[in-house]
């Protein structure tokens, strides 16, 4: 019963956020930030809510969705961006400076994401476990999850992983062990440390973290070329 009340009151607090927009709901019945001048309004409002350029904060960048090098293979992204809602971009760099006393970094591939480009991702594969379901919308479309890897900081080498980015598989699931000892130890060293900063792995992706407390951003469908 307890459970049923939260889920209610989570709901209820974001229908009473995106009310006050006066944001039409779409085909799925899920009201969306459908521009820049309502998400203004909204950062005005909750700083908190204000989306920041994780390129500013010193993360190098690998935008696959800004290239044709994706699994959609086309370019999903006008511009090679990433941003992330103003805790979760607080709690990476907080993650970073802990990896950095090891000599390891950060390299993101992905963070907010336009709706458009969710409904565009769904369509080739249908697969809730990689893609999200624009019936629901994605914490991406929150600009609450971020997709990431780890590298040497010396070298600015990606560290090896269970797989490379977007791979299908079950070998990018978390639970899969039939992998050499040091992928393991770099897989597992990029959970325990997002962990602790506030973040939760999705079981099938090794590289996608949602930040807690996602529920309290709205989904959106800003273009990332008219983020400030």
């Amino acid at each position: 019963m307890k459970r049923a009340i939260n889920f209610g009151l989570l709901f209820l607090l974001a229908a009473c956020a995106t009310a006050t927009l006066d944001v039409p709901l779409n085909e799925y019945g899920l009201a969306v930030v459908p521009d820049v001048a309502s998400y203004e309004r909204l950062a005005a409002a909750d700083p908190d809510k204000r989306l920041v350029d994780l390129a500013s904060l010193g993360f190098p960048l690998d935008v696959r969705y800004a290239t044709s090098d994706n699994f959609m293979k086309t370019q999903l992204y006008p511009v090679a961006r990433t941003f992330l809602r103003a805790p979760a971009a607080r709690a990476l760099v907080a993650a970073q400076k802990e990896l950095a006393t090891q000599g390891i970094g950060i390299k993101v591939f992905d963070g907010y994401r336009p709706y458009r480009v969710t409904k565009a991702m769904w369509e080739p594969i249908r697969n809730p476990d990689y893609v999200a379901d624009p019936a629901k919308g994605s914490r991406h479309n929150r600009g609450a999850a971020v997709d990431l890897t780890l590298i040497d900081l010396r070298t600015g080498a990606e560290l090896p992983m269970p797989t490379g980015y977007d791979d299908f598989t079950p070998r990018a699931h978390h639970d899969f062990t039939d992998l050499p000892p040091e992928v393991l130890r770099n897989r597992s060293l990029l959970r325990d440390v997002m962990v602790r900063h506030g973040f939760e792995p999705l079981p099938s992706e090794w590289w996608h973290y949602d930040f807690k407390g996602w529920e309290r951003f709205e989904l959106m469908d800003v273009g990332l070329e008219e983020l400030r």
